[in-house]
């Protein structure tokens, strides 16, 4: 589920050793006596578990066309500095502006993959791959032409007028795609029947009967091409639908390689859980994964893959567009680990047309990248989260990440989460670490007020309407993360204050 919300200002905040000597002025200063203390000991010696980067490898975009803009490909070259960025997911690579599907004077179907082709062209030579979410229906395919969503591309949503049609036409685009790229490639690839079918983005009757019967026909139609063709559902909004998918595919027959669901940290309860339990906004992606891994697991067919194909942090206020997406990103990290298989944050950009054009820079939308090329605060905060190891050592505190590096060292990523509208005073963490030496060398990025945080600097440029390339320029270039602080342990500790929704990446050297 998509929303735009209304711009604000970002929380000020700031991170830094108190050791270092080093201080900011806060514009609020804090009594120290307020500052919270968490105390947290850390054994580099412990054992540890898996910790593949499921948040950074797949992300979701507009729709299909867009990838053909310039903008749009600068962009994703831009996250890959930032994150392992593999696969990207939109919407409409059967929508009418990509024309794959006409029908001639005597009704007989035309394929033109002229723009699927430059679509999937400037992916593969990006560096990434696509989730190819198989929507939305070609006019001339349409039961009913006139069913359209309220987008402002206006993609159509109705069921095919034939599902033999639907189904060459399938037929038709697998054998191309393997055609052109090769079964080696075109297998590594994800394809997802649809977008959200159990609400406005799908027109069936009934809904979920309806739905079932195209994800049936769509998934044999890609297996007879080829076997090897990974192909999943139901790409539910607010993580619906589950055990009903998977009992029918199971009762039926129907291949299933892997489940799609979406849910947003500002849905619902009631719709994510259909309770009125009280579930903090920030906790709510993370239970409604781990409510839907359980779905599989329970259900005939257990343990396939779950993608999380749709997610992003609260953006009251705008706060999408501010510091507050680190610890909220830092947070969903820790609570989903081990419970995905991938999450696909929606958007790796702004390049967006649900509401029309992006009329300027900073108005709530979902992505790291701001109209013009402006890196938002996010887009350092996965840079931040990036470094971290792949192996996670437990530890018992709610607002810390602690990885074994591959070089033997510690990456830790520690935050002060503060949701939007709400009012939070500075937080002091005192680390003990064990099984490193006690004088450890140690560096220290962070994104704060004064590091990474682009919105004070853009006002202060007069908040252009289109900033020019130079201007983009200059943000980027005065918002970059700079070079890590260095410092030291002191007997083994080291102690911290991060204020409201400070990110901070702590590496301690092997």
């Amino acid at each position: 589920m998509h929303r735009l919300l209304r711009h604000a200002v970002s929380t000020l905040l700031f991170a830094w050793p108190l050791s270092s000597g080093l201080h900011a002025q806060d514009p609020q200063p804090a009594s120290p006596a307020l500052a919270s203390t968490e105390r947290v000991t850390i054994d580099a010696h412990a054992s540890t578990t898996p910790f593949p980067h499921f948040w950074e490898q797949i992300f979701g975009s507009g729709h299909a066309i867009l990838s053909l803009r310039d903008a749009y490909r600068q962009d994703i070259r831009s996250v890959h500095h930032v994150a392992d960025f593999r696969y990207v997911r939109f919407h409409g690579i059967l929508d009418d502006e990509v024309g794959v599907y006409k029908e001639d004077q005597h009704g007989n179907p035309v394929y033109n993959f002229s723009y699927v082709d430059q679509i999937y062209d400037g992916l593969l030579a990006n560096g990434v791959r696509p989730v190819v979410e198989i929507s939305f229906m070609p006019k001339k395919l349409a039961a009913n032409p006139d069913d359209l969503h309220t987008f402002w591309y206006k993609p159509n949503v109705s069921p095919p007028k034939s599902m033999e049609r639907w189904d060459d036409l399938m037929t038709h685009f697998a054998q191309h795609l393997i055609d052109r790229y090769g079964i080696d490639e075109v297998s590594q690839w994800y394809f997802e029947v649809w977008n959200e079918p159990n609400i406005d983005f799908w027109g069936g009757v009934p809904r979920l009967q309806s739905y079932l019967a195209l994800y049936d026909h769509t998934a044999r139609d890609l297996k007879r091409v080829s076997p090897r063709l990974r192909i999943g559902g139901p790409a539910t909004a607010a993580a619906s639908w589950i055990p009903e998918f998977l009992a029918h595919t199971a009762a039926n027959h129907v291949p299933v390689d892997f489940v799609s669901s979406h849910g947003y940290a500002d849905d619902t309860v009631e719709n994510l859980f259909h309770t009125d339990e009280v579930i903090p906004q920030d906790d709510r992606v993370c239970r409604a994964i781990l409510k839907v891994r359980g779905q599989i697991d329970a259900s005939p067919t257990p343990h396939i893959p779950l993608l999380w194909t749709e997610w992003n942090v609260i953006g009251a206020d705008n706060a999408r567009d501010t510091t507050y997406v680190g610890p909220a990103l830092a947070n969903t990290v820790r609570e989903c680990d081990g419970n995905v298989t991938q999450m696909s944050f929606w958007t790796f950009d702004d390049v967006f047309e649900e509401g029309g054009p992006e009329p300027k820079p900073f108005i709530g939308a979902f992505g790291l990248i701001a109209k013009g090329g402006i890196y938002k605060p996010s887009y350092y905060a996965f840079g931040l989260l990036h470094q971290l190891g792949d192996r996670r050592i437990a530890n018992a505190s709610k607002n810390l990440i602690v990885t074994r590096t591959a070089d033997g060292g510690l990456a830790i990523a520690a935050w002060n989460l503060v949701d939007p509208g709400q009012h939070g005073g500075p937080q002091t963490l005192d680390l003990t670490l064990h099984g490193v030496p006690a004088n450890a060398r140690v560096t220290l990025q962070r994104v704060d007020d004064d590091h990474g945080n682009v919105l004070p600097k853009y006002a202060a440029m007069g908040s252009p309407v289109d900033p020019t390339p130079a201007q983009v320029v200059q943000l980027n270039r005065e918002t970059a993360l700079e070079t890590p602080a260095q410092t030291q342990l002191h007997d083994g500790r080291l102690t911290l204050e991060l204020s409201p929704n400070a990110l901070l990446l702590i590496k301690v050297q092997p």
